[in-house]
């Protein structure tokens, strides 16, 4: 995914500026967590209107500006809002495109088939297949009642777990995520695969059975958490497309009705990093986090410990300390770092052993710098430093000024696949499509760039995508060559 170029960059648009457009034009809103709330401009004269009493559909992103209509699902830029609103003066009916994209209809297309093909848990051929399914995926202690209210099914010929994502406004079948188990000597590992690809699959699973009166969520890091949650204490809980890697900001007007959420994504460091970051997003002051740590497994590993899930809840963390906090306040966080020193030391990379050694791992909010000579290999080595994280998990951003995206993506490829594509072609778009799900991102830049729009495009893509690495190469064409005055 490229950023927007420098020659247009992300055009931006304060919270000030948007109320006082919205106030000039004449149109009414309320100020949620994340959003601001209007009536939409897409629902006049058309079946779906919304009830009365519940006219604020349309919600604006108050970082971005992009905005979402739940009740037709029409979304866009603000410049897009702003043109709606000038063509509904002259009376003209709002653009709103309901014709999806070709690559989004064959996934839809395609989706619609597996799910046929895919029976409900409760009704394989026999209960001593059913058992054997349900214990590989860890879940024999969640009941046939409980699979069926969230519409999980089971493919046979691929082993996997089926996950149906349902559009929330007419409930037709937008895409799917197929899991599936691998043993991998004691350990279990699940592969997971989506319809349409990770980029556009933005399901927020068990969203269909929120109801309108829900205040309180529970936001959990995959599928079968969302379940075993469910079952164990009845609260509202939805489960994020990506886990613990990103919350994409178009999910958020779905997020605004909630007064309380908590967020209960993994057992791991890296999930309760990535909650402090989604809580952020969320407005702190409405956010809890269940902080990871032996007697507070995932949700899934809780329920099948037996342990009681609801106090666990009732104990998660409220996500905002105040400005001056006592040792009572983070003693717990701290227990939590000596008993995850190896996890406390970052992320470490599978292909570089010896730098483990003298770096622990990839920390956020560090900086690391590279030196040698020209021609020495700084871009290729940290071209596959940046990848064995990626690779990870860690959501990256390259801002390469000395060399360009085309060649810097070759280099990465090969790198990733571990052999020269140039000798075997015929295999590029395997590579190519395994490549093309990592979190990865490239900015558009080249040579000397004005520092303020670099951070713009960082900030933005940091909101976007989540992202926990930046890499600049290198600073020297960054900065350019003169004026290296000491406050650059």
């Amino acid at each position: 995914d490229v950023l927007p170029s420098p020659e247009g960059p992300v055009p931006s648009v304060s919270i000030t500026e948007i109320r006082q457009y919205l106030r000039a034009q004449g149109i009414p809103f309320h100020d949620g967590y994340s959003c601001l709330h209007t009536p939409s401009l897409f629902t006049s004269g058309r079946e779906d209107q919304p009830p009365a009493g519940a006219p604020y559909t349309l919600f604006i992103d108050k970082t971005t500006g992009s905005f979402l209509c739940t009740a037709t699902l029409a979304e866009g830029t603000w410049q897009d809002f702003q043109a709606n609103v000038e063509l509904q003066h002259r009376g003209v009916p709002p653009a709103c495109s309901e014709e999806p994209e070709e690559d989004t209809r064959r996934a839809r297309e395609d989706a619609r088939c597996i799910w046929d093909r895919a029976l409900p848990l409760w009704e394989l051929l026999d209960e001593d297949e059913t058992d054997k399914t349900k214990a590989m995926f860890g879940i024999s202690l969640v009941t046939d009642a409980t699979l069926k209210r969230f519409g999980v099914r089971y493919l046979r010929t691929a082993k996997s777990l089926v996950f149906p994502w349902f559009s929330p406004r007419d409930a037709t079948l937008k895409g799917l995520k197929l899991v599936r188990a691998e043993r991998k000597g004691d350990a279990i590992a699940y592969v997971e695969e989506t319809l349409p690809r990770f980029d556009c699959y933005h399901n927020l699973f068990g969203l269909p059975l929120i109801g309108r009166r829900d205040t309180e969520l529970v936001l959990t890091g995959w599928e079968l958490d969302a379940l075993a949650l469910h079952q164990a204490t009845g609260v509202a809980s939805l489960a994020l497309p990506r886990g613990a890697t990103c919350l994409p900001p178009a999910l958020l007007p779905y997020l605004e009705q909630f007064k309380r959420i908590t967020l209960w994504l993994g057992e791991d460091l890296r999930s309760w990093e990535a909650a402090k970051l989604f809580a952020r997003k969320l407005s702190l002051k409405r956010c809890s986090l269940v902080r990871p740590g032996n007697l507070q497994p995932r949700p899934l590993e809780a329920l099948n410990q037996g342990l009681n899930l609801t106090k666990i809840l009732r104990a998660a963390l409220p996500a905002s300390h105040k400005s001056i906090v006592s040792f009572r306040q983070l003693r717990e966080e701290v227990f939590g770092e000596l008993v995850n020193t190896e996890q406390v030391a970052g992320v470490k990379w599978a292909r570089f052993p010896e730098l483990n050694k003298l770096l622990k791992g990839h920390r956020r909010g560090e900086l690391t710098i590279f030196t040698g000579p020209t021609g020495s290999g700084k871009t290729t080595f940290i071209s596959e430093y940046a990848l064995d994280l990626c690779m990870q998990g860690v959501c990256t951003l390259w801002g390469s000024f000395e060399i360009n995206n085309v060649r810097l993506a070759k280099i990465m490829l090969t790198q990733f696949a571990a052999q020269r594509l140039e000798d075997q072609l015929e295999i590029y778009d395997e590579w190519a499509d395994r490549f093309e799900d990592l979190p990865l991102y490239f900015m558009t830049f080249h040579g000397q760039q004005n520092i303020k729009t670099v951070i713009d495009t960082m900030q933005h893509a940091v909101y976007m995508y989540d992202i926990t690495h930046v890499v600049v190469d290198n600073l020297q064409f960054m900065m350019g060559h003169e004026h290296l005055s000491m406050d650059r």
